[in-house]
């Protein structure tokens, strides 16, 4: 009997040296997915994803570059979104984070692979050029990813406190499960650093290479990826998507005009609420997995926090989740090496 899964796709930041060689090891019989790929790339003048990929080293001003990465890790979760067993797995919903709601938007079949490709490198590329803003990165959960008493409205404060001063620019980016990820210029992202305690030996963690997405610094890319980049491109999707506001885009009832507008407007100048889209997966289609596509596996930790936040299943914290996945797997990820071989076909 299939399995019901909703997949999660992946955006910025999980393509690192140990993923170097990701496509070569795992998609070499995805020569004509990847070589297309590669010809978009090489008409644009840029390295093809299968050369980043095959690169003798990593290279974190080359690998970790936003033009080379997106494309690079939208390449990857195509690939593996294209390996999954559907013998297995009935495929009922697609999510995304950040950059990953544009894969989720080809692996639903609203875009084409290349027309997937092309927004991601377009408006990386866009911002590339800009590099206008940084983002950081805070918790409001523990190490055991219990919620902290009154930890995220802090965050919130303190942000709403730093943005109102002269010459300091600091919002809400993405609701990432247990995280916060906020953005904003120097002087906003620099106070909430130095201002705020310094907890689980990491934090706050500046994310290197990361403009200040998902806010207003972005609405330059955003009015030129609509100029570049033609509503034509968007058609119905074969599979429910669900957005960064937790809404859902259904086959056969999506207004393609309004999804075009979304995606090349308020995806790209709004707070991205990850968790909401996670909530809305568990609730409304009641998946009996979640599969996360790789490359890297740093995006299981936001879905399972996101679950402990929607009460699914009865998940609390960490340890809670842990024993469940030890029990009966309800979350895999892609990246992993023993959790992929349980989806892909043989």
């Amino acid at each position: 009997m299939k399995q019901t899964a909703v997949i999660v796709a992946p955006g910025r930041g999980t393509y690192n040296k140990t993923e170097l060689g990701y496509l070569a090891r795992h998609h070499a019989v995805r020569a004509d997915l990847v070589g297309g790929f590669d010809d978009y790339r090489r008409a644009q003048g840029q390295t093809p994803v299968s050369d980043l990929d095959g690169a003798a080293r990593f290279s974190a001003t080359v690998h970790t570059r936003g033009d080379n990465a997106s494309s690079l890790i939208y390449a990857c979760a195509q690939c593996d979104f294209a390996a999954i067993d559907r013998s297995a797995f009935d495929i009922v919903a697609i999510t995304g984070n950040s950059m990953g709601w544009y894969v989720a938007l080809a692996c639903a079949g609203a875009l084409t692979p290349i027309d997937g490709l092309k927004i991601v490198n377009t408006t990386s590329t866009l911002m590339q050029e800009r590099l206008t803003g940084g983002q950081a990165i805070y918790p409001f959960m523990d190490e055991n990813w219990r919620p902290l008493p009154e930890a995220r409205d802090r965050i919130l404060s303190k942000m709403a406190e730093i943005d109102a001063r002269p010459d300091h620019l600091l919002c809400l980016s993405i609701d990432l499960g247990g995280m916060i990820v906020l953005a904003g210029n120097a002087k906003g992202l620099a106070a909430f650093e130095s201002e705020m305690p310094a907890t689980q030996g990491r934090f706050p963690l500046r994310l290197q290479g990361h403009p200040g997405f998902h806010t207003p610094l972005q609405m330059p890319v955003a009015e030129e990826a609509r100029a570049r980049l033609p509503r034509s491109m968007f058609r119905q999707p074969d599979i429910p998507l669900i957005d960064g506001r937790g809404a859902i885009w259904q086959p056969h009832g999506t207004d393609t005009d309004a999804l075009w507008s979304y995606t090349l407007n308020h995806q790209i100048v709004a707070p991205y609420d990850f968790t909401a889209a996670i909530r809305t997966a568990a609730r409304e289609f009641m998946p009996d997995v979640f599969i996360v596509l790789g490359p890297g596996t740093t995006m299981g930790g936001a879905v399972a926090q996101s679950l402990i936040l929607a009460d699914w299943r009865g998940l609390k914290d960490k340890a809670g989740f842990q024993d469940a996945q030890n029990s009966a797997p309800r979350l895999i990820s892609m990246g992993m090496e023993a959790q992929r071989a349980q989806v892909i076909a043989a």
